[in-house]
C-alpha cells in the first residue's frame, strides 16, 4: 500500500492490559496508521457507537465486555470492518467460534511483530474493497441508474422474478447468453438481493489471464513464492470471503486451474502459491459463459464434476435480438446516461432513427445498443438523436434489406447475415477483428459464417 493510503486507515485497539495496548497502538502508528484505543470491551462498544474503523484488533478475554462481544458488535453495526481476535489462550474450539462468527483472523500471544504488520495489511486490503463497492453502489443508486436490467419482455421477466427468488439461498448459479446480453448485471442483482450484499462481489474475468497469472490472481502468494514476489498478497478468492466471487467466461479455464478450482468450491480452502497452510473461505460462487456448457463438458473442454458443483441453478438470457421489444426502453435510458455523462442537450429520437434502432437485429446485442447510443449522443447538436447521428453502414444495411424484401421488412436472420458480411469486408476477412466488432467470440462468428454461407 502507498503512505497516503495507509494514513487514511483508522484502526481500533482493544485490550485491558494497559502496556500491551500501548505496544501494539505504537507499532501500528510507526506504520503510519491512525490508531486510537480502548482499555475495555466497555470502551470499545462506546467508540464502536461513536464512528466507524477500518480495522478492529482486540484481545479476547477480558472482563465483562470481552472479544467475541466487540465481534458480533462490529458485525452487526459495522459490518465491513474486519475483525482481529488476539488472545494468550488459545483453544481450537475457541478459534472455530471466532471464525464462525466472522473473524477476519485469530492471533495468538506472544505473536511475531511481522505477522500483525502482514495481517493488519491483509485485513485492510479487504476493508477497502469492500468500502469501494459499497461507495459504488451508493453512488449508482443516487445517479438513479441501479444495477437493473430494463425489460418488458415476459421471459426475461421471468428468469429475472427466478434471480430474485434465488439469491439467498447461497445456491451457485451459472449464467449464459451471448456477449452484451448483461450476464455481469444479473450476477449484481442476484448479489444486491443476497445475505451476502453487505460483503463484496468480486469479479474476475477467466479469459483476461494466461494461467500462471490467473492462479495467482485468486488464490495470492506468499512473499518468496517466485521471483519478483516481495509480500505476501491474499487473492480475490480470499477477498470476496463472506461475499460473491463473479468468474466471468468460466470455461475459458484450462483444466488444470478447473480442478484447482473444484476443491476450493467443495472444500471451501484454498492455498495460496508458496504455502501449505490451507486458508478457509466462505463463498458465492457465480459464473458466466457464452458457450453452450453441455456441449462444452461432452467435449471435455469443461469438467463435469466442477459443472454439476458451479450448476445448482442455471439461467440464460436471451439476445436481444429476441426481446426486440425492449430497444425503445433500453435506448431511451441510455440517450438519457449519456447525455448527462456527456453534457448534451440531447433528451430524445427523432422517429426515423428510433425506427431503424428497432428494426435492427444488434448481433451485439445490449453493448452494441449502448455504444451506438453513446456515439449518437457525442454526434448529436440539438435535442434529438436524428437517423444521421447513427453510423451510416446502420442506415445502408436497412436500406439494403428493404430492397431485398420490397415492401415486407426483413427476417432478423436476413438482418443478421447482412451485417457480419459488411463487418467481415470492413476488416478485410479478419474473423477476429470482426468478432470483436460484432461482441462475439470467434466459435460463435464461425458458425454464423457457416450458417449464412458468407
Amino acid at each position: 500500500m502507498n503512505d497516503p493510503q495507509e494514513q487514511a486507515f483508522h484502526i481500533l485497539v482493544v485490550d485491558d492490559e494497559r502496556v500491551a495496548l500501548r505496544n501494539l497502538m505504537h507499532v501500528l502508528t510507526k506504520e503510519g496508521y491512525r490508531v486510537s484505543g480502548a482499555e475495555s470491551g466497555a470502551a470499545a462498544l462506546r467508540a464502536l457507537a461513536a464512528g466507524e474503523f477500518d480495522l478492529v484488533l482486540t484481545d479476547l478475554r477480558m472482563e465483562r465486555v470481552d472479544g467475541m462481544q466487540i465481534l458480533r458488535a462490529c458485525r452487526e453495526h459495522h459490518p465491513e470492518t474486519p475483525v482481529i481476535l488476539i488472545t494468550g489462550f488459545a483453544t481450537v474450539s475457541s478459534a472455530v467460534d471466532a471464525m464462525r462468527e466472522g473473524a477476519f483472523h485469530y492471533l495468538t500471544k506472544p505473536f511475531r511483530i511481522d505477522e500483525v504488520r502482514h495481517l493488519v495489511r491483509e485485513a485492510l486490503e479487504v476493508s477497502h474493497l469492500r468500502r469501494e463497492n459499497r461507495r459504488l453502489r451508493e453512488r449508482v443508486e443516487a445517479q438513479g441508474e441501479g444495477r437493473r436490467l430494463l425489460t418488458q419482455d415476459p421471459a426475461l421477466r421471468k428468469i429475472l422474478d427466478t434471480a430474485r427468488h434465488i439469491a439467498p439461498s447461497d445456491a451457485n448459479v451459472i449464467i449464459t447468453g451471448e456477449s452484451g446480453t448483461g450476464k455481469e448485471l444479473l450476477a449484481r442483482l442476484i448479489h444486491d438481493h443476497s445475505r451476502r450484499r453487505e460483503q463484496p462481489l468480486i469479479a474476475v474475468n477467466c479469459g483476461a489471464f494466461p494461467e500462471d497469472l490467473l492462479t495467482n490472481e485468486l488464490f495470492g502468494h506468499e512473499k518468496g513464492a517466485y521471483t519478483g514476489a516481495v509480500e505476501s498478497r491474499a487473492g480475490l478468492i480470499e477477498a470476496a470471503h463472506g461475499g460473491t466471487l463473479f468468474l466471468d467466461e468460466v470455461t475459458e479455464m484450462s483444466p488444470p486451474m478447473q480442478v484447482k478450482l473444484l476443491r476450493v468450491v467443495q472444500e471451501g480452502e484454498l492455498t495460496r502459491l508458496g504455502s501449505h497452510r490451507p486458508v478457509r473461505v466462505n463463498v458465492r460462487y457465480l459464473a458466466a459463459t457464452n458457450r453452450d456448457l453441455r456441449e462444452s463438458v461432452a467435449s471435455g473442454h469443461f469438467r463435469q464434476d466442477l459443472y454439476y458443483r458451479l450448476n445448482v441453478v442455471h439461467l440464460h438470457l436471451p439476445p436481444l435480438g429476441e426481446r426486440r421489444g425492449d430497444v425503445p426502453q433500453l435506448a431511451h435510458y441510455f440517450l438519457k446516461r449519456f447525455a448527462l455523462a456527456l453534457g448534451k442537450e440531447v433528451r430524445d429520437f427523432d422517429p426515423d432513427a428510433l425506427a431503424i434502432l428497432s428494426e435492427y437485429d444488434f448481433p451485439g446485442n445490449v453493448r452494441e445498443l449502448a455504444n451506438l447510443i453513446e456515439r449518437g449522443v457525442a454526434l448529436a447538436d440539438g435535442a434529438l438523436l436524428r437517423q444521421d447521428h447513427l453510423p451510416e453502414d446502420l442506415r445502408e444495411l436497412q436500406v439494403r434489406a428493404l430492397r431485398r424484401k420490397g415492401p415486407t421488412l426483413p427476417t432478423l436472420e436476413e438482418q443478421e447475415a447482412d451485417y457480419i458480411g459488411w463487418v467481415l469486408g470492413q476488416t478485410g476477412g479478419n474473423k477476429t477483428r470482426a468478432a470483436d466488432i460484432l461482441g462475439i467470440d470467434r466459435v460463435s462468428l464461425w458458425r454464423k459464417i457457416k450458417k449464412y454461407g458468407l
